[in-house]
């Protein structure tokens, strides 16, 4: 069961929400000792303003304001202070929310905490009695939840094999196929992976999970970064933008957790899930600056920047993909400083020149509070990526559009009208927020779940 959750409402307290608008008619139904302490104390509802209702006893109850904003009201977020700002181990029910659903995933997203290595003993969070009908929303929280842990492992307790064997664990919880692609078979299938992982004593790999969940469905491909500590290479990185680069795996468990959401809600399309799991390392094997090498679709590139090397991953898995002529292929990655510039940490940028994808994939993400904001594959910088010595650079000429030249460079290993869409995202909260506790984070991965849910057939017509 997750963190934050409770399997009988047996004793469970009331958790009261409510709006401004809402406030009169709850104080009006409240024991009157109850409602003139509300009042005494001044509550009026503002969004995460959170009161303990009083008895002879102890507690009877809870009150928790929505804010007047009904979209805030609505959101996973409204709940997600919740379990810590509840006495420990205490269980409620939720009263009056907008969206029981929304309610419950936010809640158990504000209950999660990644304690794997603390010896001390932590705080817990109260406890939540699902409401019946939200087993969706359970379920898409278990997927983030075990994305977040995964981003949140350090680098020497998540290598290649041990991000490789996740998807495999993944697989066998829901009965799909497994394989694992390494050694002579990588280095002559995935030349572009084995480049960029040759530099480590920990062997890159790539994971590949397929899944039916209607034999004659659509096949959707998701290809994840799977990078799990970046040094930049031999164009090593400054000591302090190391300090995260554990989170460079973040594409991989956004990837997987969209696998999740699609193989728990028994989506009626078939899965393949990629992950290139590899480290770049800093080593007399490393790939240098000015390197030619050659990837699984058979244009050469030349090695610009050492630290670039998740499109080189990505561009042998999207080719691997795209054999398989699915009918709609999504790439997660961390990819690129200059989208947090553009976009800042919450919101990935979403690449895609596919104006009925980019719809689904945004208005999914716009209306379950996983936003994206779309950029523009601008076709003239194309030319930024040219080479004099091979078929491209990995890097552009000029300091600019850093993120729109690294979608560019994927471009090339998507065959022309086969869906694709490109997320590049932070996989990262930098501090706490309702829901939103500091660490890693799974981005984007319930935007492209609920996207494909909503139209499953549909992303075979035009």
């Amino acid at each position: 069961m997750l963190d934050g959750l409770t399997g009988t409402d047996a004793g469970a307290l009331p958790l009261h929400a409510v709006t401004p608008a809402g406030l009169p008619a709850l104080l009006a139904a409240l024991p009157a000792p109850q409602a003139a302490f509300l009042r005494a104390a001044g509550f009026a509802a503002k969004a995460q303003d959170l009161r303990l209702l009083p008895t002879a006893e102890g507690i009877g109850g809870a009150v928790l304001g929505l804010g007047a904003d009904p979209s805030e009201a609505a959101s996973p977020w409204a709940f997600g202070g919740a379990p810590f700002a509840l006495p420990e181990g205490t269980a409620w029910r939720i009263e009056g929310a907008p969206d029981a659903a929304a309610a419950t995933l936010g809640w158990c997203l504000g209950a999660y905490r990644f304690r794997q290595f603390r010896t001390a003993a932590a705080r817990g969070p109260a406890l939540l009695a699902a409401p019946a009908g939200t087993e969706a929303a359970q379920a898409e929280a278990a997927a983030i939840c075990r994305g977040r842990d995964l981003v949140n492992l350090p680098a020497n307790h998540l290598g290649p094999a041990e991000l490789a064997a996740a998807v495999g664990r993944l697989a066998a919880a829901h009965g799909a196929g497994f394989e694992v692609i390494e050694g002579a078979a990588l280095a002559e299938g995935f030349p572009a992976v084995q480049a960029v992982g040759g530099g480590s004593p920990r062997a890159p790999r790539v994971a590949v999970l397929r899944w039916e969940g209607r034999a004659d469905g659509p096949l959707v491909a998701l290809c994840g970064k799977g990078v799990c500590f970046d040094t930049g290479g031999l164009d090593i990185k400054p000591a302090g933008a190391m300090l995260r680069m554990k989170k460079d795996m973040g594409g991989a468990a956004a990837a997987m957790a969209t696998a999740e959401m699609l193989m728990a809600a028994r989506a009626p399309v078939r899965l393949l899930l990629l992950v290139g799991a590899v480290e770049n390392a800093v080593s007399g094997e490393a790939f240098r600056p000015l390197d030619v090498i050659r990837t699984r679709k058979g244009l050469t590139v030349e090695i610009g920047n050492t630290d670039a090397e998740g499109r080189l991953v990505l561009a042998d898995l999207l080719c691997f993909a795209a054999e398989s002529q699915p009918s709609l292929v999504v790439d997660f990655a961390t990819l690129t400083g200059a989208a947090r510039v553009a976009l800042g940490p919450d919101l990935p940028a979403l690449f895609c020149d596919d104006d009925q994808v980019s719809e689904r994939i945004l208005s999914s993400g716009l209306l379950h509070r996983d936003e994206l904001w779309r950029m523009p594959l601008q076709k003239n910088y194309v030319s930024w990526l040219d080479s004099s010595v091979a078929d491209l650079n990995n890097v552009s000429t000029k300091p600019m559009a850093g993120a729109i030249t690294a979608a560019l460079f994927l471009r090339h290993f998507v065959p022309d009208g086969l869906r694709w869409a490109h997320i590049d995202l932070y996989a990262w909260n930098d501090g706490s927020r309702p829901g939103r506790p500091e660490g890693g984070e799974v981005q984007a991965a319930r935007a492209v779940a609920r996207a494909v849910l909503t139209h499953p057939s549909g992303w075979m017509t035009t």
